[in-house]
């Protein structure tokens, strides 16, 4: 049919066109395709997966990562099948009564919920823009109120006691990185050699959406980075790479295992990757590290991400209050 065409061209163009074309795009194959009666006035009416497509096509054309783009379709896909009505027949309580439905059976978080009311939001505002429905149900749906909890970090023995007992000297740069540069563990697995410059002791990381920033590491982990890659013995690029043949790049999960046994092994409380992040923001901001250098150090594309690190550890309140107040 016309309307799967269409979408096929807009799907295909999406790489070359920014979403201003893409949109005078979709425009002019819908007004040239009225005029010569190929499709009606009914093109509003495409189906519910065709409307989800398109979503998912302008969320590519904006840069969205692939990671993002299939949260985005597995949420919506789980909505629209659950409420099981047309797009344009899905009200404010329809969407209301799914959330609920979908806190109470799923035992999720409020701030999973929320997450989910977010990404809804997304999808029936861009429908509104394209004027595939008149208004957006989602709008009088208000951000769910979350509980702030406070998120814990690792002390400095904590850190010296994992470092001191990593047996493979792979692992001891692994922590040393994480710990010095506050880099995402999806970052750490992309990175190859050729992206580590020891005399600046700096590195290149591509961050969500396909963002580059450089991130700084400190003299140990310099020390240990070269020190792994002289017992090296294979060719791989990555900078990471498994223990046992063939050397395959080390993936998420490999990290995230390995700090976990190392964790239960010392009786340290939830050794994970993030956690070096978070430690390490939680530090910069303690001693003062401007906060819009901060968010430029993690990445962060919004500063309210940032700021929430700075409710993390309450000493440096504590210690202000002594400093300032007695």
């Amino acid at each position: 049919m016309v309307k799967d065409i269409i979408l096929k061209i807009e799907e295909r163009m999406s790489e070359f066109l920014d979403p201003f074309q893409m949109k005078t795009l979709h425009n002019e194959l819908i007004n040239n395709l009225i005029e010569v009666d190929i499709i009606n006035n009914n093109y509003s009416k495409i189906e519910t997966k065709n409307y989800l497509d398109a979503f998912i096509c302008a969320k590519r054309v904006e840069g969205c990562s692939e990671k993002s783009i299939k949260y985005y379709k597995s949420t919506i896909e789980k909505m629209l099948l659950t409420i099981n009505k047309e797009i344009n027949k899905i009200y404010t309580d329809d969407l209301r009564r799914y959330l609920a439905d979908y806190y109470t059976n799923s035992q999720a978080s409020k701030t999973t919920v929320d997450n989910i009311r977010r990404i809804l939001s997304s999808f029936f505002s861009w429908l509104e823009e394209e004027n595939y429905i008149v208004k957006s149900p989602v709008r009088r749906i208000h951000k769910i109120k979350t509980t702030k909890v406070i998120k814990a970090t690792y002390s400095d023995e904590n850190i010296e006691i994992i470092r001191d007992n990593c047996k493979d000297i792979r692992d001891l740069a692994i922590v040393d990185l994480l710990n010095s540069t506050g880099m995402r563990v999806g970052e750490l697995v992309k990175l190859n050699i050729s992206d580590i410059n020891f005399n600046e002791r700096e590195c290149v990381v591509w961050g969500k959406g396909d963002k580059q920033r450089v991130v700084y590491f400190d003299a140990k982990a310099k020390i240990h980075l070269q020190e792994y890659l002289m017992k090296r013995m294979d060719d791989n690029e990555a900078l990471f790479v498994t223990l046992l043949r063939p050397y395959r790049r080390l993936q998420i999960s490999g990290v995230e295992i390995r700090l976990r046994e190392l964790g239960k092994k010392l009786n340290i409380d939830k050794v994970h990757p993030h956690k070096f992040r978070r430690t390490l923001a939680t530090r910069a901001i303690d001693k003062g590290m401007p906060i819009e250098q901060v968010q430029e150090l993690l990445g962060h594309e919004k500063i309210d991400t940032t700021l929430q690190y700075a409710m993390v550890n309450k000493n440096n309140i504590k210690n202000s209050h002594r400093k300032f107040i007695g």
